[in-house]
């Protein structure tokens, strides 16, 4: 790994390197192994996350050395320079048309597509739905087990190169229409309810307790989130702006598998 990072370094610094075969073969050989899963963009240590800026400079790289080529799967066709994953059967995922998955994501086994996007650099691990026009942005990150309902927004980043990507861990349930982008982070086994939209500038803010707590740019373990809205003060007057409330933890009698209405249910909320 150490010379493809050295490799990806010099020709992110003197693009005329791109020019170079060898250089090429590099860059080339890094987005197999994305789409393999044998590397990420980002990596889980210690209860943190370190985003592997060489991986991410691969992929902007791998598109000024591709051509572009025209794909026929009559009565559709595509012309792009980042051909389509293949092999499904193998990887043992369902896909259900018309979900596309671009070559350089990583899609574990077990995963299911309905009609969806997953862009390049993604990574999505086992057993993860991702659900009917739901879409999953380059270089995010996805756990086991995720549960991404319809019409989903899970956030692409690719530039800056230092910018975390969007990371969805192990066991969360996405409800309806939420939005996810800017590098946000969502712990284990949180739940969004319909519509929350988070941004590193939203604020997340915990009601659970006898004063309200403020954050930004991430869901705790186990949080169960509805949207919400603030009064702010601006120079033509007073007006709400969105937010994101957390109103409790998912209970531990409460299977993971459960749906995004039963966990609700909980704290007397349907969504």
């Amino acid at each position: 790994m150490e010379d493809y990072k050295k490799t990806i370094e010099q020709a992110w610094e003197n693009k005329k390197l791109l020019k170079d075969k060898n250089v090429q073969t590099c860059i080339r050989e890094v987005i197999n192994l994305l789409d393999q899963g044998k590397i990420r963009v980002a990596s889980p240590a210690n209860d943190e996350w370190v985003v592997n800026e060489w991986v991410k400079k691969a992929v902007i790289l791998y598109f000024p050395i591709q051509k572009m080529e025209l794909t026929e799967v009559p009565p559709f066709e595509f012309h792009d320079k980042i051909k389509l994953k293949k092999g499904y059967d193998q990887l043992g995922i369902r896909v259900v048309p018309h979900a596309i998955a671009r070559y350089g994501s990583f899609l574990g086994k077990g995963v299911i597509l309905m009609p969806s996007y997953v862009n390049i650099g993604a990574y999505i691990d086992e057993g993860t739905m991702v659900d009917t026009w739901a879409t999953v942005g380059s270089c995010a990150q996805v756990g086991k087990n995720v549960h991404l309902s319809g019409g989903v927004g899970i956030g692409g980043v690719l530039e800056p190169v230092q910018a975390a990507p969007v990371i969805v861990e192990d066991n969360c349930f996405i409800g309806s229409r939420c939005i996810v982008v800017e590098g946000v982070r969502i712990e284990k086994e949180a739940v969004l309810g319909a519509n929350v939209v988070l941004t590193k500038s939203t604020r997340i803010i915990d009601v659970t307790g006898r004063e309200p707590v403020s954050s930004k740019g991430l869901i705790p373990f186990g949080s169960v989130v509805i949207p919400g809205s603030y009064t702010k003060e601006f120079p033509a007057g007073k007006f709400q702006v969105p937010c994101a409330l957390i109103i409790g933890k998912r209970k531990k009698s409460t299977d993971l598998k459960t749906s995004l209405n039963d966990a609700l249910r909980d704290f007397n909320i349907v969504v």
